[in-house]
This record gives C-alpha cells, sequence and structure tokens, in this order.
C-alpha cells in the first residue's frame, strides 16, 4: 500500500482570499474588494448658492429706496417743497427728539392703540366665539356684523364725536371698532375651518363640550385668530391716523396737523415713518408669538 503526497508545487495562489471564522468558530472565506473607484459627494445646488444674512436680504430693499430718493433729492429731481431729503428729515428727526415732543407723542399715540386693541380684541374675540361654537349664535350674531363691517368705520367718527364729544373716547372707538372685525372674521373662519373628525375623535374620547372647545377648536383656531391679529394692528394704526387729526391737541397725528398747518413736509413725513415704524414692530411681536404659540403647527417657510 502505499500513501500519496500532494505535491508543494500543486498549491494554488489564493492571497486575495484570506480565512475568517464566524460567530461560532467556523472558518470563513471573505474577499478583498481591492481599491475602488473613488466616489465624490455632490452638493445640491441650492446650498452652493452664496448665502446672505436675512437681516441684510430684509434691509437692502429699504436701503436701495433710500438711497435712490437721497439721489434724487441732490440732482433737484425733487424739490425740497414737496418733498424733504433724508438728511432733511433726519435732522428734523433728531430735534423732535431732543426738545420732547416727538417721544411724548408717541406715548400718547400707543396708549390710545393698546386701549383700542385691547377692547377691539375682547369684542371681536368674544362674538366670534358665540357666532363660531353655536348655530343659535351665528343667527344672531354674524348678519349684524357682517353689516357693520361694510360701512367705513371712518365715517363713523362725526357719530362718535356727537355721542362721546371730542375727548379720548371717540378715538379709542374708532380704533376698537376697526380693530374687531378682522379679528372677528379670522377667528370665526378659524373655528368653522377646524376638521369635523377630529370633534368626532374628541367625543368618541369622551371630552365634555368644554373639553372640545379647549383642547380641539381653540388650537385649531389659534392660526387664525394670529393672521387676524396681525390685520387688526394694521387698522389699529389707519384708525389712529384718521382718530387723531379730529380735534386732537397731542399725538403723532396732532403733529402731523400742525405741519401741515405750517407746509412742513419734512415733520409730516417724519411722523408717517415713526407710523410705519410702531407699525413694524407691532407685527414683529404678534409675529414672534405666533412662532411661540404655534410651535407644534410645522408650516413651509419658504426656500
Amino acid at each position: 500500500m502505499s500513501v500519496s503526497h500532494a505535491s508543494p508545487h500543486a498549491s494554488t495562489d489564493i492571497s486575495p482570499i484570506s480565512g475568517t471564522s464566524t460567530a461560532d468558530g467556523d472558518p470563513g472565506l471573505s474577499v478583498d474588494p481591492g481599491p475602488g473607484p473613488e466616489l465624490e459627494t455632490l452638493a445640491p445646488s441650492s446650498s452652493r448658492r452664496v448665502r446672505f444674512p436675512r437681516w441684510l436680504r430684509r434691509t437692502s430693499g429699504p436701503a436701495l429706496l433710500l438711497a435712490l430718493w437721497q439721489l434724487l433729492s441732490a440732482t433737484g429731481v425733487l424739490n425740497s417743497d414737496v418733498l424733504a431729503s433724508p438728511g432733511t428729515i433726519a435732522r428734523v428727526a433728531g430735534d423732535l427728539i431732543r426738545d420732547g415732543s416727538l417721544p411724548s407723542a408717541m406715548g400718547v399715540s400707543l396708549q390710545r392703540v393698546a386701549v383700542g386693541l385691547l377692547f377691539g380684541i375682547a369684542a371681536g374675540t368674544a362674538l366670534a366665539l358665540v357666532s363660531g361654537l353655536s348655530r343659535v349664535g351665528e343667527d344672531l350674531v354674524d348678519a349684524g356684523v357682517q353689516m357693520l363691517r361694510t360701512v367705513p368705520f371712518v365715517g363713523l367718527i362725526p357719530l362718535f364725536i356727537i355721542w362721546f364729544g371730542i375727548g379720548e373716547t371717540p378715538k379709542i372707538a374708532i380704533i376698537g371698532l376697526g380693530v374687531s372685525f378682522p379679528l372677528y372674521l379670522n377667528v370665526y373662519a378659524g373655528i368653522r375651518g377646524v376638521d369635523a373628525r377630529l370633534i368626532e375623535a374628541g367625543e368618541s374620547l369622551g371630552l365634555s363640550r368644554w373639553g372640545l372647545v379647549r383642547h380641539v377648536v381653540l388650537p385649531g383656531a389659534l392660526p387664525g385668530a394670529m393672521t387676524g391679529l396681525r390685520y387688526s394692528l394694521g387698522i389699529a394704526w389707519l384708525a389712529l391716523v384718521f382718530a387723531e387729526q379730529v380735534n386732537a391737541d397731542s399725538g403723532i397725528g396732532f403733529l402731523m396737523v400742525q405741519a401741515r398747518d405750517f407746509l412742513r413736509t419734512d415733520v409730516i413725513v417724519v411722523c408717517l415713518i415713526v407710523y410705519a415704524f410702531l407699525g413694524l414692530v407691532a407685527d414683529l411681536v404678534v409675529r414672534t408669538l405666533e412662532r411661540l404659540l404655534l410651535q407644534w403647527r410645522p408650516t413651509f417657510t419658504g426656500r
């Protein structure tokens, strides 16, 4: 009997294959893939664009408009009697601030807007809740509100003067009236826009009527209420302009009336800029409040 031995020259070179062991100790084979092509990471086109700070983008429009205004004033296209230059307006604004007339007028106007806004928000929200939560309330309230809404609130100023005199009451009343209608419409639409399936789900979970209003209806109507509040703030400043030009002895509107009598276009423009600045600040406050209260509601914010 002869035993054959394998020749050492019969072995095959299998260096790319290396022995490995599995989890249970059995030997296995793994194949070395070797060097492969390098992959290049492609960035999306949106990330390759040059991005500027948002504050710079938001201020670029007003800055360009201001530069054009200054250019037209410097070249004589805009006469100073028609519209003063930005430099003149800045100087006049500094004078009004130093003598205290502008801060005092701003304080009086802010107080009128705050009180009128408070009454308008209370009235508009209460009427919207009565009309939106109940069909009987809708039948009793909605028709009357829609009729009053079509009447220009500025046209009611003479009637308010007859009713309330020439003091602060008619000014606050006209602001409150103008504020209440946008808030009523948006809160009412927000209540009636709540998905009926959410109401059914709440009822199936055993929520009472007040529980449904608190946990389902009011959160669903909150986005509409925030939109209505932003509209109401714009209407409040518009109503203030008309209210302060009727028998007023203080406020930004009073400064504008005095400037009109003396043909001071620079003071008038300063007052208009103050109105615009206060409105912008108020809108910024509401937008910040909206982001805080509506964190649960992700929305599209643009690209």
